[in-house]
């Protein structure tokens, strides 16, 4: 008998789970915990990491996973490598599914980097009106640069005082081609940051830049083992032995 485990915090993770919920799998989705207040899903869930490697393989045998779905973010890679070194530790099947990252196209004005670090170093020295859309973990690394204007945008209200003076714009996406182009004239935003997340919810911000010929500082994903993985909810259903009424 099949029981899953869905890895879950995306938009896609969430259609996966509303299928799976549809096909009547036995199955538990598993947030990260770190929005306050996560989409409901039409499974069981839990909230919170499991305490690494070994907390993950303890879960999968303790509830009797028989299949786990990686369907974080693209740049979770500690959760996504723990999830390959917990199923091959328990031999439980695993696969991803992952969108696939954007490439550049004709009118495009990319600056690729390898991280976060590398993006603060590729901003220009003169001020400059900055978006940065990469997520509250990852801004503290721009403090070393707070000559900027930096408008942020988070799902939740920020807690913590920021490491740097910013505007923030609580929002949670997807997010329009109509309202980025807005966003970014009324802020007179000049350059963008962006991770290469991939799929359709957040690559209004990269068509946007284009229409407005605005450079993007885009980083480059994050490295990791290798792992069966697909792009679509479909082929995730198939994997579980069950067909979807989903083309996507």
């Amino acid at each position: 008998m099949t029981r899953a485990l869905v890895l879950g915090g995306t938009a896609d993770a969430s259609l996966l789970a509303a299928e799976i919920a549809r096909a009547g799998i036995d199955a538990v989705y598993s947030y990260g915990g770190r929005t306050r207040a996560p989409a409901n899903q039409p499974l069981p869930t839990r909230i919170g990491g499991f305490g690494g490697v070994s907390g993950l393989a303890d879960y999968v045998r303790r509830e009797g996973i028989t299949h786990v779905v990686d369907a974080t973010h693209p740049f979770a890679a500690g959760m996504s490598r723990n999830a390959v070194e917990a199923c091959a530790e328990t031999g439980t099947p695993l696969i991803a599914l992952e969108r696939a990252p954007w490439t550049k196209i004709p009118g495009d004005n990319w600056i690729e980097v390898a991280d976060v670090n590398a993006a603060v170093a590729a901003l220009p020295d003169a001020p400059a009106n900055i978006f940065l859309a990469i997520g509250r973990q990852h801004i503290a690394p721009f403090a070393a640069k707070p000559q900027h204007a930096y408008t942020l945008r988070f799902v939740d209200p920020p807690e913590a005082p920021r490491p740097f003076a910013a505007d923030v714009i609580v929002s949670r996406g997807p997010f329009t081609l109509e309202g980025e182009l807005e966003m970014m004239r009324a802020r007179g935003i000049t350059r963008i940051v962006a991770r290469n997340s991939g799929g359709d919810g957040a690559r209004a911000k990269i068509d946007a830049a284009r229409m407005l010929a605005l450079p993007v500082i885009v980083i480059s994903r994050p490295e990791l083992p290798e792992r069966q993985r697909v792009e679509s909810v479909a082929e995730i259903m198939a994997w579980l032995g069950h067909r979807t009424c989903l083309g996507a």
